[in-house]
């Protein structure tokens, strides 16, 4: 499992690919299943080429004048584009951005073009600075540096601040994490190495994610076998940036935690107030 949304059957998916091209699809235009329903090949729903695979997926409900697609890739390097110069549809795509060979995108947002942004990397550090540090480019344009990183670093987690109320939760491979709230995170200016977000240690391993929470989310927690863990953000401990956090997953000895996606509480939530996770198990 890669990405993990919510959508309306009549917003356009924007697919972001390896390849730095975009392609759109309606949601209505996607098999509908059940939870436990395979799915359907992206190869069989988009003109992919050869060894082409999607990184990122957007849903978007109208393509505002005043909005922006704020993109980050595994190299650090960071670009926004108006929203509006994808808004014409080709059947067999069209260029996103320029990526440098070896690089990939591994984030996509809609921003206000006056946001503040957060890059996580995989070693446990993060840089926060305003959107405005970075300039209008067009579609066929690289980007410029988000955040130095170091040899073979990696970003995992773009996230568009704008809720000074929130908190950061930030989740390891080995099944550990934390929140922190928003303002422990101080803006820097765009291009540094950034601040300590979570301690790797040997215990928790690598960041393989980082989302903003309020206490009313949720969280969905996603392992390398499959298995989905919902639990609710109001579960897990707040505690300052440079910690290692608690359990929030148990895994067995061969499985890691690859990700987390934030969804909203369900008001007809039948789980009982002692019992905070729900798993869900792919066959």
């Amino acid at each position: 499992i890669e990405h993990l949304f919510i959508a309306n059957t009549h917003d356009t998916l924007l697919f972001f690919s390896s390849a730095g091209k975009v392609y759109w699809k309606k949601v209505y235009e996607l098999p509908q299943g059940g939870r436990a329903a395979r799915g359907k090949p992206i190869i069989n729903l988009l003109p992919l080429e050869e060894g082409e695979q999607i990184n990122a997926v957007l849903p978007v409900r109208e393509f505002d004048e005043d909005k922006y697609i704020f993109m980050a890739t595994a190299s650090g390097t960071v670009k926004k584009t108006p929203l509006e110069a994808y808004s014409r549809p080709r059947a067999n795509g069209i260029i996103a951005l320029d990526l440098k060979e070896g690089d990939q995108l591994v984030g996509v947002a809609l921003t206000d073009g006056k946001s503040d942004i957060m890059l996580f990397n995989a070693s446990g550090k993060v840089i926060r600075f305003s959107e405005t540090d970075v300039r209008s480019m067009g579609r066929v344009s690289r980007g410029v540096r988000g955040m130095r990183m170091p040899e073979d670093g990696q970003i995992i987690s773009l996230i568009i601040a704008n809720e000074e109320d929130g908190a950061i939760l930030t989740a390891t491979e080995f099944g550990f994490g934390k929140r922190t709230n928003l303002d422990q995170y101080r803006v820097q200016g765009r291009g540094g190495s950034g601040i300590i977000s979570i301690q790797t240690s040997d215990r928790n391993g690598a960041v393989v994610g980082a989302v903003q929470v309020r206490d009313e989310h949720q969280i969905m927690l996603i392992t390398d076998g499959g298995t989905l863990v919902r639990t609710r953000v109001k579960d897990v401990s707040i505690v300052g940036r440079n910690t290692q956090g608690v359990k929030l997953i148990n895994l067995t000895k061969k499985e890691k935690l690859v990700g987390l996606e934030r969804v909203l509480e369900e008001e007809d939530d039948s789980e009982s107030e002692g019992d905070a996770i729900e798993e869900i198990t792919e066959e």
